[in-house]
């Protein structure tokens, strides 16, 4: 009896120890493990394609991160834990509630920038795809007020303007890092339904309906900014795509889009 007594309240301890770790992940704004629903394999494959593939391309390094929406419920997104870009494999993937909680272990590091993707999947129901990159190349576009604008075909999506997002006018002085929801709230209304924003003095966020399109992107508006600081260096007068050919450009493009995601994907994940 004095051994069933023992087992009882030695169950109820690591009963009480669980609900306790839950709680704790609950208060990081974590969800507790086992919350998620089922994980689509072959779009957490791609997902971590579309991580590899814009390292390999030069787009990001040991910092940035990619998200993709979850297909079974848009109010969930797909991203890795914090993780270097290149690191990241199917088994770091994390499910992601718009509130910025992940189905993760208490104590897993997040990204603490998660709230870029969350925020701009809450507002922008036509985005399933969201890349935040520190491309230097981009960098002198936020700061200067020269704006990014499409010097060549392949980067047209550029067409409609890039807005730039300045944090100071947010929240003053900060560390730069959209670390709040209300911060990705003022991102997000600075991208408005533009594919591409700047991010005065810190880099870009780039937006799709699919990860093919946020990634094309993200490597072409880093693309754009080297060409067009390379023209404007030249001194002579800049011929940029008109609003006309820039919206022809992007639809003509729509019909080839598969073939560098296919070529970047296998190049990557080769390595």
């Amino acid at each position: 009896m004095r051994a069933g007594n023992l087992r009882r309240r030695d169950l109820l301890a690591r009963a009480g120890l669980v609900a306790a770790a839950a709680a704790a992940g609950r208060a990081f704004g974590q969800a507790p493990p086992g919350a998620g629903m089922d994980r689509p394999a072959g779009l957490i494959d791609d997902l971590v394609a579309a991580n590899r593939i814009l390292v390999d391309q030069g787009v990001l390094d040991g910092y940035g991160h990619v998200s993709v929406r979850h297909p079974a419920d848009p109010s969930r997104f797909l991203m890795s834990r914090s993780l270097a870009p290149e690191m990241v494999t199917p088994a770091d993937v994390l499910e992601h509630d718009l509130d910025g909680a992940a189905t993760a272990a208490p104590g897993a590091n997040l990204f603490l920038e998660r709230f870029i993707h969350s925020e701009i999947y809450r507002v922008r129901k036509d985005v399933s795809a969201v890349v935040h990159s520190h491309a230097p190349s981009l960098i002198p576009f936020g700061i200067t007020g020269v704006p990014l604008r499409p010097v060549y075909h392949m980067s047209s999506f550029l067409g409609a303007g890039v807005p730039v997002f300045d944090i100071r006018a947010a929240a003053g002085a900060t560390d730069m890092l959209v670390r709040t929801p209300a911060l990705g709230r003022a991102l997000a209304q600075a991208l408005g339904q533009h594919p591409v924003a700047l991010m005065r003095g810190h880099g870009a966020v780039a937006v799709g309906p699919d990860l093919p399109h946020a990634v094309f992107r993200s490597v072409y508006a880093e693309m754009n900014a080297r060409l067009e600081a390379q023209a404007m260096a030249l001194g002579g007068k800049i011929t940029y795509l008109s609003p006309e050919e820039a919206k022809l450009a992007e639809a003509s493009l729509e019909r080839t889009l598969s073939r560098p995601w296919e070529l970047w994907k296998r190049k990557a994940m080769a390595r």
